[in-house]
Order: structure tokens, then sequence, then C-alpha cells
């Protein structure tokens, strides 16, 4: 790979042009694989810088929501082609600014394609029902209409595949767009947003305004003139998000964390579960809000479980990202090694017992990243911090459970309720598990940790707002329905 990524300066994208805060000020942006390289520059704008991108939504959108599904749809497929096209050097920048390896970062590029070309086809899909009227000489019927200027706020774990999924819907609805990328992966956002101005998309339909979250993410929340926002990120934000954006009688999407259980039933098939703890928990170094990070082992086959999963993990290289072979990256920010080290440590003052990892690799050349290995904890119980709080980093923890109805109990026994998974071949195992798992994604003999795009995404309890991100189920949330009475 000998793609380089210039530590240059990346503007905002307002109404068609890149353009300097009015601040004049930068934030730059690091790779954590090496704290010292800057992978690129990008503003921190201010108030007015937003206010100027939201009128320019504002404006566009009158013209924007007047063309046709199809006709906006043939932007977005030409968006996905230049994406496409674009896919290596976007996912390099990707490892390099958050530290996913580039294979993930390569496939989460390819999803972002396959995305934008779902919601092109969109465009062609029905917008509304006839609904028969009491009176015989009258029509009647209802139709989806745009909401307006939707604002998108999105995370730095997946700064392709979020962006697309909230901006495609968006904008093949009839709405415009101004969006707020995190600060961590804002030079990867900056990227995908020059692939909509190479696809001609016309001024004003997307912006881009990067910035502080308690300048801009506020500011999109309690503007007057966008309604409604869209927000994927920590529950501590979204809810004041939500709270705001409601008080002003706006519209809000929240998507937010996961305390993911896999339940292990004694008669399943071991090494796949083991695989699916490993993948759906530690793959891109835990940071997914569907990763698992509880494993309820039924007690028959706990110790087998437990073997195999210690002797796989033990085989993990740890590395930036770019290198070959490499399966696991740094934490995407000092930040975010900081709360890691922070739940490990507590972990073992709750009296947890660590029995992988915990520390960071001691290889020479990983020093100056921000590098944790892959921990895995056992003796875990339900009142531990570590079983009911996000950590967002590599650890597992194991928990022993005698049948599986003290496992589903156990896995509903947190605030959150995203992603869950079972493995077994008990067919009433799996009909109860369906039923009694409380989270929006239940998937069976598989991680918990993997969204296809056509299917709804999204938490029960504190996970969301209960709308739901992807498939054909966005148009719930970026329009709404208007009723048509027409009498000759």
């Amino acid at each position: 790979m000998t793609t380089q990524v210039a530590a240059e300066t990346f503007l905002n994208f307002v109404n068609g042009e890149w353009k300097a805060t009015l601040s004049n000020e930068t934030i730059p942006s690091f790779n954590p694989a090496n704290k010292t390289e800057i992978v690129g520059n990008v503003q921190n704008s201010t108030r007015a810088d937003l206010d100027e991108a939201v009128k320019a939504a504002k404006q566009a959108q009158l013209t924007w929501k007047k063309l046709s599904g199809a006709e906006r749809g043939n932007y977005l497929f030409k968006v996905a082609d230049i994406l496409e096209q674009n896919t290596d050097e976007i996912a390099e920048t990707m490892t390099k600014e958050m530290g996913k390896t580039f294979p993930e970062a390569k496939g989460e590029t390819t999803r972002g394609v396959a995305i934008l070309r779902y919601y092109a086809g969109e465009g062609m899909r029905k917008v509304g029902d006839v609904i028969p009227s009491t009176d015989s000489s009258a029509l009647m019927f209802s139709k989806r209409v745009p909401l307006g200027v939707v604002g998108v706020i999105t995370p730095w774990n997946f700064p392709v595949a979020i962006p697309i999924w909230k901006v495609a819907p968006a904008l093949i609805y009839g709405n415009t767009v101004v969006l707020k990328p995190a600060t961590e992966a804002a030079v990867t956002a900056a990227k995908v947003v020059k692939c909509f101005e190479q696809a001609g998309v016309p001024s004003g339909v997307i912006n881009f305004v990067t910035g502080k979250g308690s300048v801009i993410g506020q500011g999109l929340a309690d503007h007057k003139d966008v309604h409604a926002v869209t927000f994927t990120g920590s529950n501590n934000v979204g809810s004041g998000i939500g709270q705001t954006v409601a008080a002003r009688g706006g519209k809000y999407q929240l998507e937010m964390g996961g305390k993911n259980p896999i339940i292990v039933a004694d008669d399943c098939d071991i090494d796949l579960a083991v695989d699916a703890a490993i993948s759906g928990g530690l793959k891109s170094t835990g940071q997914k809000c569907t990763c698992s990070s509880r494993v309820i082992v039924q007690s028959s086959i706990y110790d087998t479980f437990k073997d195999k999963l210690l002797e796989k993990v033990a085989q993990i290289t740890v590395g930036s990202g770019l290198e070959q072979g490499t399966w696991m990256g740094p934490c995407a920010s000092e930040g975010q090694f900081e709360t890691v080290k922070h739940y490990i440590a507590k972990g073992i003052e709750d009296g947890a017992d660590l029995i992988f990892g915990g520390d960071s690799p001691s290889d020479e050349s990983l020093q100056n990243g921000f590098y944790i290995n892959p921990t895995i904890f056992e003796n875990v119980t339900t009142d531990m911090t570590i079983a009911q709080e996000e950590i967002f980093g590599p650890v597992l923890a194991l928990m022993k459970v005698e049948t599986i109805e003290e496992a589903i109990e156990l896995a509903n026994d947190v605030e959150f309720g995203l992603s869950a998974s079972i493995f077994t071949q008990n067919i009433n195992h799996i009909l109860s598990f369906i039923d009694d798992i409380d989270a929006g994604l239940v998937r069976i003999n598989s991680e918990t940790a993997g969204v296809e795009l056509q299917a709804p995404f999204g938490g029960m309890k504190a996970s969301s707002s209960h709308s739901r991100e992807q498939g054909e189920a966005a148009k719930e949330f970026f329009t709404t329905v208007k009723t048509v009475f027409v009498k000759g």
C-alpha cells in the first residue's frame, strides 16, 4: 500500500463550496496508531458557520423536494460510483484516522456503496396508499412528504457507513442535510462528502460542518430551521439532544449504547460460538454499538468454551491496521483508550477475575499508539460495572448460568436492548429467546454484531428512541404523512 494521507486541512462544505470557519481555527485529527502523526486538520466551526449551512439547506430544499424520486436516485447512483472508485483511499484514511484495520475499513466503504445504491432504488418505490372514502365520488390517498432540513450527527466508529445510512434516505425522500461528523473521524467523512460534490449534487442539498459537539451538535438540536435530527452516539449526549429537539417540536432519532449478550447453550456448536464471541466482541477493537460484551455460558460446557476461547484469543495479532495480517487495531483515540483502561481497572476492583489481557502490547513498535490487548474477565456478576455499562473496547465478560431461562433473565438485566444472540440447536430455546429477549436485533447462531442494510435497525430500552434506521423503515423517520381528499 503506497498511498499517503497528507496532513492537509479540510474545509467545511456549505452551499456547494468548501469554506474555512469564521473563527479561522482548526482541530487536528491524530492517528491512534501513532499519536504524533496528524492525519488532517478540520474546521473548529462557530454557530455562525452552522447558521449559514442551515440557511443553504433550507433554500435548497425548496427545489430538491420537487425532483422526482428517480431524479434524486440518479444522483445517489453517481455518488455510489465515485465512492466505489475511491474505496481504497477512503478506507486507508479511515484506518489511519480511527484505527480500524484496512480490510474492515474497506468492507465498510464497500457497504457504503451498497447503501447508496439501495436508497437510490428507493426513489422508485411507492410513497403512499389509496384509502377508501365514505364518499363514493371522492378520491382519498396518503402521500409521504419530506420533513425539510435534517441535522445528521454521526460517531467516529463507522465514519463512512453511518453518515451514508442517514444521509442517503434523508436525501432520497426529499430532505436536505447538514452533516456534523465526530471530530475523530471528520477527515474520512470529508472525503465521503467530496464524492457527493463530484457527483454534482445541487448546492445546499448536503452541507458538512465540523466542530465541537457543544457548538455544532447542540446548534443543530436547538435550531428552529432544522426540522429533524438523527443522532448516533453516547446515551448522555443523545438524551440531551432528544430533549432539546422535542422541546421545540422537532423530530428526533437516537441510536445509542448497547451491552449486548451472547448466550451459549450446552447443545451448541462450541467452535462456532467461540468464533462468534471473538468476532462480535473484539473486531474493530470492540468499538461497535452491537459488539458482544457479555458472554453467558451454560455451566456444563463453560470450561470447554473458556479453554477454546482463550486458545483462539491468544492468536490475535494487534497492530496499526495497515500491516498485513493485523487482526485488531488500536483504540480510536486517547480518550477511548483511557476509558477502556478505566473499565478494566474497575472490573478488577469489583472482584472479577482477569484471565487474559488487560494491558497494552509489549511490542516496542506499538508503544506510540493507543493499543490494548484483547481482555477477558470471568466470574463476572450482573451487579458489576463491567456487566452493566458499555465499555466500547476489546473486553469480554464471561458469565456462568445453569439454564437458558436464567441466561435470558441475565441478558435482560441491563438498561440497554440493542442486539443479542444465542447459540443453540434447540428450537424451544430459540423461540423463547426470540420472544423474551429485550433487544431490537435478535440473531440465532450468529454474532451480535452485523447489520444488513435492507433490514430495520434499532434498539429497545435505553439503546434508542424506538425509531428504526436502514431498509424501508427509514422512510418512517425521514418523511411525514399527508392525507389528500379530492372531490370533483
